[in-house]
């Protein structure tokens, strides 16, 4: 499983897996193809990128709440590990495509995306913090999300 500087990794890089083009990508060297539930492109509408380990050739990981799943087997089905897993992931209750979403949309589940991260990933970061620096980073994050943002637009 992945470390907390791998997390962290993951975080920022993961803005970019709203789009299910970039997510079916990952999958280049996924294990399960055919005749499987668990097939790539199943895998990326659920909302997985593939994160493999050298141990762990079959390591999903959720780009928007982070949990990751292994052990997949053939019969598994993403959409039904993803909700038995982590039945509030706001990418399961998104109900229009990223290129449908408006600004506002975008920022809000950036916004959850961050607590998400915060609050599960970072406890530590999150007991001991004040409220104003709080307020910083999610003050920051939202000029990132507004940059790129237009940087896809």
């Amino acid at each position: 499983m992945a470390s907390l500087n791998d997390l962290s990794a993951r975080f920022y890089s993961y803005n970019k897996m709203y789009s299910y083009e970039m997510r079916l990508q990952s999958f280049a060297d996924w294990p399960f193809r055919e005749e499987c539930q668990c097939t790539p492109e199943m895998m990326a509408t659920a909302g997985f990128v593939h994160c493999p380990s050298v141990n762990e050739p079959d390591v999903a990981c959720c780009f928007f709440c982070l949990r990751e799943l292994e052990g997949w087997e053939p019969e598994d089905n993403p959409w039904s590990e993803h909700i038995k897993r982590s039945p509030n992931c706001g990418f399961l209750a998104m109900k229009k495509d990223f290129g449908e979403l408006t600004v506002a949309e975008f920022y809000h589940l950036e916004q959850e995306r961050l607590r998400i991260y915060i609050v599960c990933h970072q406890p530590y970061m999150y007991i001991n913090s004040t409220k104003k620096e709080m307020s910083s980073l999610f003050t920051f994050h939202r000029a990132r999300v507004v940059t790129e943002w237009f940087d896809v637009y």
